[in-house]
């Protein structure tokens, strides 16, 4: 019973002290983190930092957090932010966002506001910290600019997966369910007011291969920029109308897409329409437009439905040999 009760006392001793010494590091290491970037040009700051959770959890808190990037315009602020983890699988990380927080670009500020905003990471275990997998949460999120309270974007319930396939290529899955677009977006798409208030719902599964992981650096140095993407499938549905699109683009170092997406919409006369309606497309081109893509979707057998390749190159986006515009630069700042 002695040595029984010696073993425990050893035991209780020993992983209090690996707990403390954990905790120390952890601490020390957050803190230079801080010191480095503010050394880099960064605003990086914090009221407090703690890492509590004795003796089976490393839960570290940060309170009124305030980091940005002057080489991107990119800027973040939060009232707290935690990182939480298991002391006995310290690479499985659970990180807790705040309800409210606040978003910088370049271009423009957001309120952020969102309930149980959370993401679970488990993490390559060594230095560079390269999640292998991730699933982030909210049960409601709505997005708006600072200048414009009333330009909102909402969603119910949003699920974003990632995982790691090989070297730099992540499988991506999202799930966004409720999406309220913002008024002013709305007013262009749908001037008439034809359409429900919110998207039933709007779904993705692609692969994407970067020029290098995503793990520390991404933060620290520069953004994995995307090489090259296949998606299998996106899906979006608004009221009538009904979106498809599956396909696969390469990505040159400036962005530039190059490959097909083709896109199957359904009930495509109304999304038509709309595209008059809003002034993307000249109501002196509408007539003809029709003609040439009621055509098409007699030549595939479905005259209510409609595929259409879109092919990317040289910069522009087309149908077939005509350019319908410029392509998106697909780069991450």
């Amino acid at each position: 019973m002695r040595a029984l009760l010696t073993l425990i006392v050893i035991a209780t001793l020993g992983w209090s002290g690996y707990w403390f010494v954990g905790q120390r590091g952890l601490e020390q290491a957050f803190g230079q983190w801080f010191d480095t970037r503010r050394a880099e040009g960064w605003v990086a700051e914090t009221s407090d930092l703690s890492v509590l959770g004795f003796p089976n959890r490393f839960d570290t808190s940060f309170d009124d957090l305030a980091l940005a990037d002057p080489d991107t315009g990119l800027a973040w602020e939060a009232p707290f932010f935690q990182i939480l983890t298991l002391s006995y699988r310290p690479n499985h990380v659970i990180a807790v966002w705040p309800d409210d927080q606040m978003i910088a670009t370049p271009q423009d500020k957001f309120r952020v506001q969102s309930t149980d905003m959370r993401a679970s990471l488990v993490i390559a275990p060594n230095t560079a910290l390269a999640p292998e997998r991730a699933t982030l949460t909210a049960e409601f999120l709505r997005v708006a600019p600072l200048a414009r309270p009333d330009d909102t974007t909402a969603l119910t319930a949003l699920t974003l997966a990632a995982e790691r396939n090989d070297g730099a290529s992540y499988r991506f899955g999202l799930s966004a369910e409720g999406l309220s677009p913002s008024t002013p977006w709305r007013a262009r798409l749908d001037p008439k007011n034809t359409l429900p208030a919110q998207l039933a719902g709007l779904r993705a599964d692609m692969t994407v291969s970067f020029d290098k992981p995503w793990d520390r650096t991404a933060i620290e140095d520069a953004r994995p920029q995307p090489t090259h993407i296949k998606l299998d499938l996106a899906d979006a549905a608004w009221g009538q109308l009904q979106l498809q699109a599956a396909g696969e683009v390469s990505v040159d170092a400036a962005g530039q897409p190059t490959g097909e997406i083709t896109i199957k919409a359904r009930n495509w006369r109304d999304i038509l329409d709309l595209a008059v309606a809003s002034g993307a497309v000249p109501e002196s081109l509408a007539k003809t437009l029709e003609s040439g893509l009621s055509m098409m979707a007699q030549m595939a057998g479905n005259q209510q439905t409609l595929d259409i390749p879109l092919g990317f190159r040289n910069g522009r986006v087309m149908l077939g040999p005509t350019p319908l515009g410029p392509a998106p630069v697909l780069h991450l700042r």
